[in-house]
């Protein structure tokens, strides 16, 4: 429906996410067919200040679509697998998108909107807590 809101759920922390369906109408349908979600949230490796949600060998059917690099943080995206198996990452900070190939190009689906002041608390868990479980529904 118009006006849903991607609702995420990090332990106590929420966050209200607005779907990028304009630019990413392809890549928002497709992580709507995953809702709900529910899945472990690990710090990223590669690529900064940023968290990721490993996915596997899932097959999503999508290409690139309002694809980045550099997504500024709260600027959720997936990765569609092909260099690195499928992923969804969320950025919480100063982020670059690679994996252990290389720089990689994610999806930008989402954009939290309502909870941003809670992103680096978000990091701070992750980083020093470990993996935390994740939950993603329609609002």
């Amino acid at each position: 429906p118009l006006g849903a809101m991607l609702e995420i759920a990090v332990g106590s922390l929420r966050f209200g996410a607005r779907w990028e369906a304009d630019a990413a109408p392809k890549t928002c349908a497709a992580f709507r067919r995953l809702l709900p979600l529910r899945a472990q949230l690990v710090q990223a490796r590669w690529s900064g200040e940023s968290a990721w949600i490993p996915l596997g060998d899932l097959q999503t059917g999508l290409g690139y679509e309002n694809h980045t690099t550099y997504p500024a943080a709260g600027q959720l995206l997936l990765y569609p697998g092909g260099i690195s198996e499928t992923e969804v990452l969320f950025p919480y900070g100063s982020t670059s998108f690679a994996s252990k190939a290389g720089p990689l190009a994610g999806n930008h689906f989402a954009t939290i909107e309502e909870g941003r002041a809670l992103l680096a608390e978000l990091g701070r868990r992750v980083l020093y807590e470990g993996a935390q479980e994740i939950v993603f529904s329609e609002g």
